[in-house]
């Protein structure tokens, strides 16, 4: 078989960024990564003219009297190098070219007032030219922010410098391992990969002695929300850069794109093939949900195309060892969190099931086998479900919202409903963020693979069923969000009305968006942020960067 990526050239950016950082280099060359920041999207401002006028590069001319001319977003490759790259712009004057970067800050106050990065991105610019007959002995460098050129001189050293670098990013392009993360950098602060990257919490959890802080280098909380449609009959369009949804000639809401990070239909709802291409473009994920809280499964664009992370997940699917690990790890973590509820919320009445479930948990390590794992994992559901209507607060509850035991398929009173309804809005949180990894939520760890059933994804979500699921239902319910009028009740089970739906939805919404101490690393962050990160540090643990995968446990 050939080794395609030993003969892929390789982008010019892309030896920018091993110089820079190699982990970086490795998050976006090797496993396709990418987010956006302000200071990306400060450089694309910066390169917009350049990106837009593409004009011919001339033929080197010996001699004559030819006029300077300037050729913008030239495109070159060189089997000989190993290199292709778009160069912003090339100023030639007979067989002399000038290659020009531009860089959208200041200029960077040290001696050569750029660096080494930018100067090997220069040069390789230049060995580019060397190629097309071109005479090149500097460069340089316009940074737009100060409206400043600096020049860069290709000398001996720098030459050798950027082949030296060019042979190790091509030799690191072909491995599958990601190098470890700079220790404590500044070059951390403002990368735009470092929420996917973790450097801080990477070296924490391989460390058998972890840093006392560690930095946030993620948004607290996501400007962009999901948008939930539950109106039937509704159809979502598009109308610039904006979801419009309608009904018949009326328009129910207009809701601009930056605003949308998932759009969730909930039943019978339409969608132009526009909009579907336009979200599958921006890389926005199509929730479908059933009027019967049904998790259908998502619709998503080409996304992250990265085979490494799903054959590692599928290698650990094969080994009976690590999926026991996993699943110890997570059923332990919902086993903590079910207690945590419990203890915190109802009161003195339950002492006798914290000791049950305590004990039960230390069974925990013990279990041999997904089987002995499952039922110790339905001993303490029993003990955490039979004492579950002490979390429902306020005399004026009534018989609607009496809470006996935990049934299903379909739920046979109100609370049931709300329960069921709640784990499938939190399994497509998860699903959506196992897909954002590049994973398969279908295949799974410790649920077994079932056709039409995101094993992988309930792997994930139960940590985070008592804490985000169960909460969201407690808090609709105690603070008078729903009322037993919001649903029907027949001999076939209970269903939810519209009312009690979007009133569950605001709960579950609000719990994500809720800040929280993270238990581990000490920073705040919101409910949505952790159930990414954990999707993100699992695909480490598959990967081999991190020796364990931990659930997440409140104190």
């Amino acid at each position: 078989m050939v080794d395609t990526v030993a003969t892929d050239l390789l982008p010019v950016r892309m030896l920018n960024e091993y110089a820079y950082c190699p982990r970086l280099f490795h998050l976006m060359h090797v496993d396709g990564r990418w987010d956006d920041n302000l200071y990306t999207e400060e450089g694309r401002a910066a390169h917009r003219r350049t990106d837009a006028e593409v004009d011919p590069l001339p033929a080197p001319v010996t001699g004559g009297d030819d006029p300077p001319a300037i050729a913008r977003s030239v495109s070159l490759g060189s089997e000989t190098l190993g290199l292709s790259g778009k160069l912003d712009l090339v100023e030639t004057v007979g067989d002399t070219a000038t290659p020009v970067e531009t860089k959208r800050g200041h200029v960077p106050d040290n001696p050569l007032q750029s660096y080494e990065p930018e100067r090997v991105q220069l040069m390789a610019q230049a060995l580019l030219l060397r190629e097309q007959g071109f005479t090149c002995t500097q460069g340089l460098l316009y940074f737009a922010a100060a409206r400043r050129r600096v020049s860069v001189m290709f000398d001996e050293t720098l030459e050798a410098r950027t082949r030296f670098l060019l042979a190790e990013a091509h030799a690191a392009a072909r491995r599958k391992e990601s190098p470890p993360p700079l220790d404590d950098s500044p070059k951390c602060n403002g990368c735009s990969l470092a929420g996917i990257c973790l450097p801080d919490e990477t070296l924490a959890l391989c460390s058998d002695n972890p840093p006392p802080d560690v930095r946030r280098l993620f948004p607290a909380r996501d400007d962009a929300l999901p948008l939930y449609v539950q109106e039937q009959g509704a159809r979502v369009g598009k109308s610039g850069e904006s979801l419009q949804v309608s009904k018949g000639s009326n328009t129910l809401g207009s809701f601009p794109l930056k605003d949308v990070s998932q759009l969730v239909l909930c039943g019978s709802i339409g969608l132009s093939a526009q909009c579907l291409h336009l979200l599958c473009e921006r890389g926005i994920p199509v929730v479908h949900l059933s009027m019967g809280h049904w998790f259908y499964g998502v619709t998503v664009g080409q996304g992250l195309r990265n085979a490494y992370d799903r054959a590692a997940q599928f290698a650990v699917a094969a080994d009976s060892g690590r999926c026991l690990a996993f699943a110890k790890a997570v059923v332990k973590a919902k086993a903590r969190n079910q207690r945590t509820m419990l203890r915190r919320n109802a009161g003195g009445t339950v002492h006798d099931a914290l000791v049950a479930m305590a004990r039960e948990t230390k069974r925990i390590d013990t279990a041999d086998c997904a089987e002995s794992l499952l039922g110790v994992e339905g001993s303490l559901a029993a003990a955490y479900f039979g004492h579950w209507s002490a979390l429902l607060r306020g005399d004026d509850l009534g018989s609607t919202f009496s809470f006996v035991s935990r049934n299903r398929r379909p739920p046979r009173d109100p609370v049931n409903a709300m329960l069921s309804f709640s784990y499938a809005l939190l399994a497509k949180e998860c699903t959506v963020a196992l897909l954002a990894e590049g994973l398969d939520p279908w295949w799974g760890l410790y649920h077994r693979p079932r056709h039409g059933r995101p094993a992988l994804a309930l792997d994930l979500m139960e940590e985070f069923r008592p804490l985000v699921a169960d909460s969201a239902v407690i808090t609709a319910i105690n603070t008078g969000m729903v009322a037993p009028r919001d649903f029907v009740t027949t001999g076939a089970g209970c269903a939810m009305k519209p009312a009690a739906r979007k009133a569950l939805i605001q709960a579950y919404e609000g719990r994500l968006d809720q800040l929280l101490t993270h238990p581990a690393f000490g920073y705040r962050c919101s409910w949505r942020a952790v159930i990414r990160l954990q999707a993100r540090l699992l695909t480490k643990w598959l990967r081999g960067d991190i020796p364990l995968y931990q659930g997440i446990v409140t104190r």
